[in-house]
């Protein structure tokens, strides 16, 4: 039987001449449709071998090389409808760009611009000029620079500062930011020399002060934005830390982290500190990411006294470290937005999303259960209460009420469902909890909602 088959097996040269194949050929590369056809081939080899498949038909066949040349033809980068209920969902993109960012990507990407020409004068300029004047405005700062993200930043304003130097940190904010890049690493690739002080949960100003030699080169506070430390604690407050600086001559340098420009206790949400305070106390220089909590594109943004950053720009490193005019283009968009908080809270999805409030939540969620009406009869939707959360490495302990589509089925397993899901022409992340597949609409835009309509349409085959 196994031989009839495979001799029942088409050529790839046969196939060619098959309308559906020939129709194929005018909207892709030729060598895209034979690689597709000699894999599809090879795949009904290997099931025959492997006694997978009694028999098929010449359709069966077109349709397999029409899937693996979709899945060919499909970006490796590509959209993925985050249901997951986390805004900055860190596997997932971070931010999902505001529109003023993309229209701004949009045009430079397609025509000649002056990432780095000055009209004015008719000669070279710098790509940092177009955005250094807004966020100088934003936050406060007297300089800004941007590379290309906040562990660069870092990496560059201690080797521009603190190079074969010491750099004083206390012990309990040496932390891990994902993908195993951790502070103390990024700190010795700068050639600066650690000095841990204090303890994990408890350091004092006198554990500073007692380190300080003339082989210091910074005084630096990391925030520990993805985690808390509850209990037993004392830290160093910034105007300490300020003060002690100016004592002694030191620069003290703040990686913020996440990029705060709106101070979110005002919505409800728990505090976190904004660069503009950081500034307004005193910080020499202050780090933070573009693609957190301030909603652009991957970005580190360098802000201070424009001493330190005139340093920091001429080191060699920020050359190899900067933004590209893409980046630079998103940025700006994202930025402008911040010029009023009213429009950032309005514009800017990541800010966006968090502020939702849970009416709005509910009826979206009911929205999407009344798309879903053709979904086969085996599902069962249930719209919910549950929490989201922000995500991106910021505001750990933060819950967000929400509400969410809960999915069970009378013929298939949750993992089951969530597979397909993940694996649908357009993935769609979700939760699995208790049986139950989470659909949570808080990160849901609104072409996602025909999409997932779509998905669970075509599960109807068990």
């Amino acid at each position: 039987m196994n031989k009839e088959l495979l001799r029942k097996l088409p050529k790839v040269d046969e196939l060619l001449q098959d309308k559906v194949v020939i129709s194929s050929l005018d909207n892709n590369m030729r060598v895209v449709v034979i690689e597709s056809l000699r894999e599809t081939i090879d795949f009904y080899r290997k099931a025959i071998l492997e006694g997978k498949i009694e028999d098929f038909s010449r359709e069966d066949i077109l349709y397999s090389f029409n899937k693996i040349l979709e899945k060919k033809n499909r970006p490796n980068l590509n959209k993925v409808v985050n249901a997951a209920g986390i805004v900055i969902h860190t596997n997932l993109g971070r931010s999902v760009l505001c529109d003023e960012a993309l229209e701004n990507v949009i045009k430079v990407a397609k025509n000649y611009n002056n990432l780095e020409y000055d009209l004015s004068k008719g000669k070279r300029g710098s790509r940092y000029s177009h955005i250094e004047d807004i966020i100088k405005k934003i936050t406060g700062a007297e300089a800004a620079v941007v590379v290309n993200n906040n562990a660069a930043a870092v990496m560059l304003v201690l080797n521009t500062l603190c190079e074969d130097k010491e750099a004083i940190v206390s012990r309990g904010q040496l932390v891990e930011i994902g993908g195993s890049f951790r502070v103390p690493e990024v700190m010795r690739f700068s050639r600066a020399k650690l000095v841990e002080v204090g303890t994990t949960n408890r350091t004092h100003l006198y554990d500073y002060e007692d380190n300080i030699n003339e082989d210091t080169g910074v005084l630096l506070k990391v925030h520990t934005s993805n985690f808390k430390i509850m209990g037993f604690t004392e830290e160093v407050s910034l105007e300490e830390l300020v003060e002690l600086g100016e004592k002694y001559d030191k620069p003290v340098v703040e990686d913020i982290g996440s990029g705060v420009l709106v101070d979110l206790s005002k919505y409800g949400f728990i505090y976190e500190p904004t660069v503009q305070e950081s500034i307004k106390k005193g910080i020499d220089v202050v780090t933070f990411s573009g693609d957190k909590m301030l909603g652009g594109p991957q970005a580190g943004i360098i802000v201070g006294k424009k001493k330190y950053i005139d340093r920091i720009k001429k080191n060699q490193l920020t050359r190899a470290l900067r933004i590209d005019k893409m980046t630079l283009a998103a940025l700006e968009g994202t930025l402008r937005c911040y010029l009023d908080e009213k429009e950032a809270l309005k514009r800017i999805p990541t800010l966006n999303m968090m502020l939702l409030s849970e009416e709005e939540l509910k009826k979206k969620a009911q929205r999407l259960k009344r798309k879903l009406k053709d979904a086969p009869k085996h599902f069962n939707f249930k719209v919910d209460k549950d929490f989201s959360m922000v995500g991106g490495g910021s505001m750990p302990t933060e819950r967000m009420d929400s509400y969410v589509l809960k999915v069970k089925s009378d013929k298939l397993h949750a993992a089951t469902i969530e597979e397909r899901l993940r694996n649908n022409s357009m993935p769609i992340v979700a939760r699995v909890y208790n049986g139950e597949i989470i659909i949570d609409v808080r990160a849901l835009l609104e072409e996602d909602f025909d999409i997932i309509a779509e998905a669970f349409k075509n599960m109807g085959e068990v």
